[in-house]
C-alpha cells in the first residue's frame, strides 16, 4: 500500500480551498439560493429520521407541511425553527 506524506503546503491548501467552499455557501444562503423547500427525502436525510417518524412530526403538527399533488414540501426556514424551539438547554447551575 503506498504511503502518501501530506506537507504544510498541502494542508494550506486545503484550508484555502474549504474556507472558500464555505465562504460561497454562506453567500448563497444569504441571497436566498439555497432550496427554500425540501422533499420528504431531504427533510428525512437532513434530520436522519425515519420515515415513519416524519409522518408522525406531520399527523402531530410538530412539522408543518405542504401538500402539492402527491408531493409533500416542507419549508426549511419553518424546520430551522422547529430544531430551535424544541432546543433543550442544560446550564451548568441547575
Amino acid at each position: 500500500m503506498p504511503t502518501s506524506i501530506i506537507t504544510t503546503d498541502d494542508l494550506r491548501e486545503f484550508k484555502m480551498e474549504l474556507l472558500d467552499d464555505i465562504k460561497n455557501l454562506l453567500s448563497k444562503q444569504s441571497k436566498g439560493k439555497l432550496k427554500r423547500y425540501l422533499k420528504s427525502s431531504e427533510v428525512m436525510d437532513l434530520l436522519q429520521i425515519s420515515p415513519g417518524t416524519l409522518q408522525n412530526l406531520r399527523i402531530n403538527g410538530t412539522i408543518p407541511y405542504t401538500k402539492v399533488g402527491g408531493i409533500i414540501y416542507y419549508d426549511a426556514e419553518e424546520i430551522q425553527s422547529v430544531m430551535t424551539a424544541n432546543r433543550v438547554q442544560h446550564g451548568l447551575n441547575s
